[in-house]
């Protein structure tokens, strides 16, 4: 593990390393790699990806600075664990079509699942069109005690119900299933099969599985209501990074209006744009139990390793803490809608 790390060095090594699939930029807001999918940019036009960055951006804070809060405690509780903050690394993997080789599957897994980790925190793992990426997943599960969430693709029933057998075999915290990824590009490129479930099969596969399930890719309030239906113990507000489908509305947009009638019925997590902070605070507020971080994470694990995701990680809470100082926020059960800002736009307020 590297020791000592910056930053600004993980930032350096991991533009030399990965060239035109991450120019990691400065803004990283999906502009430069717009229609860039497989790699890191957003389907299409990229409006997805876009909106995902400025919708999260249109949402201002309250600063607060006159109450007794000297000291913010960002800790939660996850299924049982303690997390030292409200921020996993989303199921990042594909190395061979989205990364071109550049990593190994291997590593990456590792590299999101030890820097979580090291960090105190959880990563999820990825799925995807050939059985070395799964499995890679599951190998790093294995070397860090089950400290890690399994998410796979939406592909047939029996499929998933053997990967969920799997991640039981491991010790998983929970597993998910992004069905944000039927249909998804990457998916037909390796030939693999990947579509939307209906109610029945969606209460079969929670049913197979001692573990929470949680679903990724829910942005309407009618399907996170249905997903409460059929049993699942958290869902994940995702348009998958804006790698799927064209001019989706961003996450912060539909955040507080899908999380409002599952609120406290299951873990609402939020997954899209989210770098910084004050991005976390914002999520929080919009309703979101915590939050998922990849693209910043991928670049963390190709700049640095698993010394790389913790070192992004531990910035992220600092970023987190003083957001919450200054909005006056002791722990994360304090922020809420009362923290964000109504602007006024002409005659009106957002």
């Amino acid at each position: 593990m590297t020791s000592g790390i910056t930053l600004s060095e993980i930032r350096k090594r991991a533009r030399e390393r990965m060239g035109q699939i991450c120019r990691v930029c400065r803004v990283c807001d999906g502009r430069v790699c717009a229609g860039e999918v497989p790699g890191m940019g957003g389907i299409g036009t990229g409006a997805s990806f876009m909106r995902n960055v400025d919708a999260l951006a249109s949402v201002k804070v309250n600063m607060r600075t006159l109450h007794g809060v000297k000291e913010a405690d960002c800790s939660i509780s996850l299924f049982g664990h303690h997390l030292a903050l409200p921020v996993l690394g989303a199921p990042v993997a594909g190395a061979k079509i989205n990364f071109q080789e550049l990593i190994g599957e291997y590593e990456l897994a590792h590299a999101m699942v030890g820097g979580c980790f090291d960090a105190g925190t959880i990563g999820m793992t990825g799925d995807g069109g050939g059985p070395n990426v799964y499995q890679s997943g599951i190998e790093a599960l294995h070397a860090f005690g089950g400290r890690a969430i399994p998410v796979v693709k939406p592909g047939p029933n029996n499929q998933i119900i053997s990967k969920f057998k799997a991640a039981e075999d491991a010790g998983a915290i929970a597993v998910g299933m992004d069905v944000d990824a039927a249909g998804f590009v990457n998916m037909r490129l390796l030939g693999a099969e990947a579509g939307p479930k209906t109610e029945d099969e969606l209460k079969e596969l929670i049913r197979s599985t001692k573990l929470p399930v949680i679903i990724k890719g829910i942005m309407t309030p009618d399907e996170a209501e249905l997903a409460a239906r059929c049993g699942a113990a958290g869902i994940v507000v995702s348009n998958h990074g804006g790698r799927v489908l064209d001019h989706t509305p961003g996450v912060a947009d539909v955040l507080s209006e899908v999380a409002k009638p599952v609120k406290g019925e299951l873990i609402v997590l939020a997954d899209g744009g989210v770098q910084r902070g004050v991005d976390v605070l914002k999520c929080l507020a919009l309703g979101a139990d915590a939050v998922l971080v990849g693209r910043s994470l991928t670049i963390g694990a190709f700049g640095g390793g698993r010394e790389g995701v913790r070192c992004v990680l531990n910035k992220i809470q600092s970023q987190l803490e003083t957001a919450m100082l200054l909005t006056g926020c002791a722990s994360t059960a304090d922020i809420g809608p009362h923290v964000l800002a109504r602007i006024r736009t002409g005659e009106s307020w957002i």
